[in-house]
């Protein structure tokens, strides 16, 4: 991690969030939102599923209502009270057009200077990468392309008033070839109290699953281990358009 270097969040004002499921952005991004809402900056939630496929033990039907509470819930915790749903069905996202249109037109209707969303590699660490995260992290580094190009997705000014619109720059978390990274020691009770909001999801995990805390403190914690004065720390691949 040493070769990191600080994310430079100069002109970052307003910030869209674009993940696949509920808590996605609680394992470690949040520590971000927390720091970006408390220095004042717009902070909104695009979720392009309910995750009702999340909880084995309840029927999609009760799950996605349930897990939208807790993202709202958990959104609140770091400032953020503006979160969305794209409903597209948990475990299926399909990369596609649909899926870089539904993104594109979130930008548009937000139009964000920085938009998150995590790793569109194949692996995280010696782990396969979801295929959701994999489809929404591809969809979105194509969508902040379309949305700033007014002949794809033509529609989308024409029909629905939306106008293009470029943003200035693409983080993704939990990528394995990050490139900077934000110190986030501030803000890492936030991020825990931010998870916790996700209790039912939670009590779904087996009993030796890692607390929000354990978890946090592995990600954000073992990320900074090599950065000089940095207690916590997201580490983040950056694209600037």
């Amino acid at each position: 991690m040493s070769e990191l270097a600080p994310f430079d969040g100069e002109g970052i004002e307003s910030i869209l969030c674009v993940v696949a499921h509920p808590d996605d952005i609680e394992y470690g991004t949040a520590a971000a939102v927390a720091g970006w809402t408390a220095a004042g900056k717009r902070v909104a939630y695009y979720l392009l599923t309910s995750g009702e496929a999340g909880i084995n033990d309840l029927s999609p039907a009760q799950c996605g209502p349930a897990r939208e509470a807790e993202e709202r819930a958990s959104a609140a915790r770091v400032g953020v009270d503006v979160v969305e749903f794209g409903g597209h069905p948990d475990g299926m996202v399909e990369y596609g057009l649909t899926l870089r249109r539904d993104i594109a037109r979130a930008i548009r209707r937000h139009r964000p200077d920085l938009v998150t969303t995590l790793s569109r590699h194949e692996m995280v660490g010696s782990n396969v990468n979801q295929a959701d995260h994999r489809a929404v992290g591809l969809a979105v580094l194509d969508a902040t392309g379309d949305a700033g190009n007014r002949w794809v997705f033509p529609e989308l000014a024409a029909d629905e008033g939306l106008e293009p619109w470029s943003v200035k720059a693409i983080v993704f978390a939990a990528s394995p070839v990050a490139n900077e990274y934000i110190d986030v020691s501030d803000h890492f009770e936030d991020a825990v109290a931010s998870l916790q909001e996700h209790s039912r999801y939670l009590e779904g995990l087996p009993d030796d699953y890692p607390s929000p805390r354990e978890i946090l403190e592995g990600i954000l914690g073992g990320a900074a281990e090599n950065l000089d004065g940095v207690r916590y720390a997201l580490p983040l691949e950056t694209i600037r358009r």
